[in-house]
């Protein structure tokens, strides 16, 4: 008998391959703010992080609201044509229901992008709970948004784990007591990080890899 029973997933580049359209976004950002792009690894770094905190830090000499209505503005018209759900995770989530897991979402997305996302590709139904940015006052990797999950899901962390893709996700987890899983297909995670203290209990290659991992 698996040990877990309620298994949570970050949104951005976990269910959903959006990367395509985060980077394109921050890239129409640049043009528009900088007239220039910028290095790609660089914008990569970045996932995970909530938006006004990486245009802080982007551009810390501008307004932070005149770019994040660059950022949205160009995100919200090209979102549902720059995105597409990962191999295998539309399948995981069905078998999880069918073996009566809890299923949580956890991100640091706005509900509207996270919600368009889901119904696009009919996954919102997989899913218990759905916290966004906007349910929370704090964000990754503070455990406030895995702990609003696991109260609303009547769940233990000892019981939970959570699927990400960057160390926000990593570290959001280990602070709120749930086992951290890295997913293969992530892009922002060095081997140096994901060795390091802060690094995932386990990696699944493949989403279907999760079925094996909890038995």
């Amino acid at each position: 008998m698996s040990k877990y029973d309620t298994i949570l997933f970050d949104f951005d580049g976990t269910v959903m391959d959006t990367n395509n359209v985060i980077i394109q976004s921050w890239q129409h950002t640049f043009r528009t703010l900088r007239n220039k792009e910028q290095d790609v690894e660089k914008i990569i770094s970045t996932f995970g992080e909530p938006l006004e905190t990486t245009i802080k830090y982007l551009f810390p000499d501008i307004p932070t609201q005149e770019a994040v209505e660059v950022y949205r503005s160009y995100h919200y018209d090209n979102f549902g044509e720059l995105i597409d759900v990962f191999p295998g995770v539309r399948e995981l989530l069905r078998e999880l229901k069918n073996r009566d897991y809890k299923v949580g979402l956890v991100t640091s997305r706005l509900r509207k992008t996270t919600m368009q996302g889901l119904e696009k590709y009919e996954l919102a139904s997989y899913f218990d709970v759905i916290v966004t940015a906007d349910d929370t006052t704090k964000h990754k990797p503070d455990p406030e948004p895995i702990n609003i999950a696991l109260k609303r899901l009547g769940s233990l962390p000892e019981t939970s784990m959570m699927l990400g893709d960057t160390m926000f996700d990593m570290r959001c987890a280990k602070n709120a007591g749930v086992d951290p899983v890295l997913v293969g297909w992530a892009l922002a995670v060095t081997e140096e990080e994901k060795n390091g203290p802060d690094g995932p209990k386990f990696t699944i290659e493949r989403a279907e890899d999760l079925l094996d991992l909890i038995g």
